[in-house]
């Protein structure tokens, strides 16, 4: 990575909404330079209108729509240059063939401090690979909402942007959760796992712990899984509950 004073300029590519804003503004706040692209083809093409001013890094997550994987790396390799590092990130561990053409990896989800261990020049690792291990807390003091996570994120950012992150996750999901119904009603599996995988993922980011569970429980059993309805409607309940503890944090805090 350079060795001047000018910040560090990041291309964040990550298709859900919620994981690029908690990871824009969390970079932001660490002096990153940060453009996002929600797929790889759109971030291809901002690469191809900059080749001026091409980013330090680019970060990308390996399960987007369009070109992803092993094509999005080989085209990302031709459209940046040597001095652009390119790293990968998952909510899940890709397979080596994958991971060994970038520079790094991040697990979803990540520090700041671990992206920024990431950046750094590697010397000790053939291909440059810097695994990381999940950003985990010592503990969760309540089954809905990861404190650590909740902390770290408040002294990122104003509380008015912190109330609005919360607010996208929930929002977020709620509307996942109805196409997840559909998708139910349609016997559509893919589309079902799809959805509760996107909620797994943004819910990891802000430490709503109850919700990921449950998203992470739909993902894994799918329509199969017995009473899908009633893991449905427990999901919406889980949202809910999120939504007061959040509303209650808020009035402790203006108090």
């Amino acid at each position: 990575m350079k060795n001047t004073d000018e910040p560090v300029r990041l291309l964040l590519i990550e298709d859900d909404e919620l994981t690029r804003e908690v990871l824009t503004l969390q970079m932001i706040a660490q002096g990153y330079q940060v453009e996002t692209a929600e797929s790889g083809d759109a971030a291809l093409l901002k690469l191809e209108q900059t080749q001026h001013r091409l980013p330090d890094a680019v970060l990308t997550d390996l399960q987007l729509p369009g070109t992803s994987g092993l094509d999005l790396l080989r085209l990302l390799r031709a459209a940046s240059d040597a001095g652009t590092a390119l790293l990968a990130m998952s909510a899940s561990l890709p397979d080596d063939e994958i991971l060994r053409g970038f520079d790094g990896f991040l697990l979803k989800p990540f520090t700041m401090k671990q992206l920024t261990a990431a950046l750094q020049p590697s010397t000790a690792r053939p291909s440059g690979l810097v695994p990381t291990a999940p950003a985990t807390s010592p503990s969760t003091t309540s089954p809905n909402l990861d404190e650590a996570v909740y902390l770290r994120l408040a002294g990122s950012m104003p509380a008015p942007q912190l109330q609005q992150l919360y607010a996208l996750c929930i929002d977020d999901a709620s509307a996942r959760l109805g196409r997840m119904r559909l998708a139910a009603a349609d016997r559509d599996d893919i589309t079902y796992r799809s959805e509760a995988h996107a909620i797994k993922g943004g819910c990891s980011m802000v430490g709503a712990v109850e919700l990921h569970r449950l998203a992470a429980a739909a993902e894994e059993g799918g329509l199969p899984a017995a009473n899908h309805v009633a893991s449905l409607d427990e999901m919406v309940s889980a949202c809910e509950r999120l939504r007061r503890i959040l509303v209650a944090r808020e009035a402790r805090a203006t108090l």
